[in-house]
């Protein structure tokens, strides 16, 4: 058990997911991070949300960084009699920039902080993204969150249970990142329905050779993000419920910016050897709702001791 009056915290990236052609095994973090801070008390939880989603998310036992911290200290073999819990929050939420991932991945993180205090022993990255891939269903996010810069996820469901893994990427360093995200909200739940059950093996082919394409083009060949980004397999079946991100994602595209969905949409991700995106393309997205906005590469999770949250 542990005492009361520890306390940690953790710093966790933004993520977006897919890059076009890498369904639910190619992601990206990105340096707009949310912070969770946590610490033991005798009894009871108190939950705090500041910023993105604060009048949006339950503050109780169902909030998803209270069950990450939860899963976090089972695994750990560890408890608490009593959790504050503070999350300041910039990453929107359900606009497909990961924040769900955010929260799972920050709060277990912030138990790593809470058992660097003690003689117990943290959770591993391996750990890491195992556990906060089995509450997302698939690594993409996850991973990207857990280990900063590009990642590579897959699954393996050869056993009882999934396995989740990933490998990091070196991102090109000719590359620029760029956000559109609109005001409107989407959930993957809803658009994932959306995807057909079954796909020919011409969109396979076609979806295998551009992801295969997009990891050459992501390290070593930036001039080829353009073909690279190319997808068949979600994009177009979820354009009819996000219609401004479709519209703006051509546009995009017909000024020869490698754009896509940002998972699940609707927020969208460039990928430019251009310091900057055209005039047209940020005047169009002014007029219709996005902020546009340089990123770079997110770090992986950060954790330590951090400041009291009671009160």
């Amino acid at each position: 058990m542990l005492p009361a009056g520890l306390v940690a915290n953790a710093v966790v990236s933004a993520s977006s997911a897919n890059l076009g052609p890498g369904f639910d095994s190619l992601g990206l973090a990105l340096n707009l991070c949310d912070e969770i801070i946590v610490e033991t008390m005798d009894s009871g939880l108190v939950v705090v949300v500041e910023g993105e989603g604060a009048d949006q998310v339950p503050l109780d036992a169902d909030h998803l960084v209270v069950r990450a911290v939860r899963r976090g200290l089972h695994a750990a073999g560890v408890d608490a009699p009593g959790l504050a819990v503070r999350c300041r929050n910039a990453i929107p939420h359900s606009r497909g920039l990961g924040s769900s991932a955010a929260a799972v991945v920050g709060g277990l993180a912030a138990v790593n902080g809470l058992v660097a205090r003690t003689n117990s022993t943290p959770l591993g990255v391996d750990q890491l993204i195992q556990l906060c891939s089995e509450f997302e269903g698939h690594p993409d996010n996850a991973a990207a969150a857990v280990l900063g810069g590009a990642v590579v996820s897959w699954t393996d469901r050869t056993g009882e249970e999934p396995r989740y893994s990933a490998v990091p990427l070196r991102l090109h360093p000719d590359i620029h990142l760029f956000c559109a995200i609109p005001e409107e909200r989407s959930l993957t739940a809803e658009t994932r329905v959306l995807l057909p059950t079954l796909v020919s093996h011409d969109e396979a082919s076609f979806n295998v050779s551009r992801a295969a394409l997009l990891v050459v083009a992501l390290t070593e060949r930036p001039d080829m993000l353009m073909p690279a980004t190319e997808d068949l397999l979600h994009q177009p079946q979820r354009a009819p419920a996000m219609r401004g991100s479709a519209e703006y994602l051509r546009l995009l595209r017909r000024h020869r910016v490698a754009a896509t969905l940002s998972g699940a949409g609707p927020s969208l991700i460039a990928l430019s050897t251009e310091p900057e995106l055209p005039r047209e393309a940020l005047e169009y997205g002014a007029a219709h709702g996005f902020a546009v906005t340089k990123m770079t590469a997110g770090e992986g999770v950060r954790w330590s001791p951090g400041v009291t949250v009671a009160g």
